[in-house]
């Protein structure tokens, strides 16, 4: 008889602090008020979002579409036009900004202050990245190595990131500019739970025969965790539900490891893991007969 998978799974995996903070006070202003809306999706998970619009947590695209009810302003950031104008509609604001988020924006601010070309090292068009280039008149977007080798020689300049970034991204983009800028000043602002579940990936990773990272392609942080994961073991996969996994992927495989997004709940995890478990049992099953 076949010895059981061993899985394995990153402590860490699933909800960091500001989502599950952003979604508790949703789900007590939706209590509390009846109704709150949201612009756009407050995490990256469309189970979640599905799961919150049941509780009478809306997502709408404008504020003209809030009647008589709060809007919750998400966890990636909100740009301060949005801010200025739920204002002068006199709608009550509930802030589930990620603290760490804030901090990029404080930090971002204080660059500007001291007259620095600004750069941001993030995603083109992501949510957060949208919303700390909006804090200050100008700041350009650096996604990759490519685009920092096309930054002219400057004087003087600040670079933030996005809270979700590859360390090894960050690093190689900074190393690029480095060689460019007379006074640069980098503000490290990849968030602490971003930086554990890499490491955490980094460690299990290379032990496990097959990796599966839990999230949904919409996610910028869950798929690059994927990318970590890949970079060490090829065999590493993405799941957005436990009915996406291929018993193909576990030819042969004795142990796999788990991780997931900062946008996947507890309970996805939970349910991916036990498909795991089910999984060997009927793979056992066909080597018995």
């Amino acid at each position: 008889m076949a010895e059981p998978l061993k899985i394995r799974v990153a402590k860490d995996a699933g909800f960091c602090f500001g989502v599950r903070d952003a979604i508790e006070k949703a789900r007590k202003t939706a209590s509390k008020y009846g109704k709150v809306y949201m612009l756009g999706d407050i995490v990256h998970n469309e189970r979640v979002v599905k799961q919150l619009a049941q509780e009478n947590i809306e997502v709408v695209d404008s504020l003209d579409e809030i009647q008589d009810a709060p809007v919750l302003f998400r966890a990636h950031g909100t740009i301060p036009a949005l801010w200025e104008q739920a204002a002068q509609k006199d709608i009550k604001i509930v802030d589930a900004t990620c603290p760490l988020v804030h901090e990029i924006h404080d930090e971002i601010r204080k660059l500007h202050a001291e007259d620095r070309k600004l750069f941001i090292i993030g995603d083109h068009g992501h949510d957060e990245v949208i919303a700390i280039q909006a804090q200050v008149p100008s700041a350009t977007v650096i996604s990759n190595i490519a685009e920092a080798q096309q930054v002219p020689r400057l004087k003087k300049a600040g670079i933030v990131s996005q809270s979700t970034q590859m360390i090894e991204n960050v690093q190689s983009i900074i190393s690029i500019l480095s060689m460019k800028i007379f006074d640069l000043r980098f503000v490290n602002t990849v968030c602490f739970p971003t930086r554990r579940n890499q490491e955490q990936i980094k460690f299990i990773a290379p032990d496990s025969d097959v990796m599966i990272i839990v999230g949904s392609n919409t996610s910028a942080n869950t798929r690059r965790l994927l990318e970590v994961s890949l970079s060490l073991n090829p065999r590493s996969y993405m799941v957005e539900k436990a009915e996406d996994i291929d018993q193909s992927w576990f030819s042969d495989a004795e142990s796999v490891g788990v991780s997931a997004g900062a946008s996947s709940p507890d309970d996805l995890i939970a349910e991916v893991v036990e498909q795991l478990r089910n999984l060997h049992v009927e793979a056992s099953a066909q080597n018995e007969e």
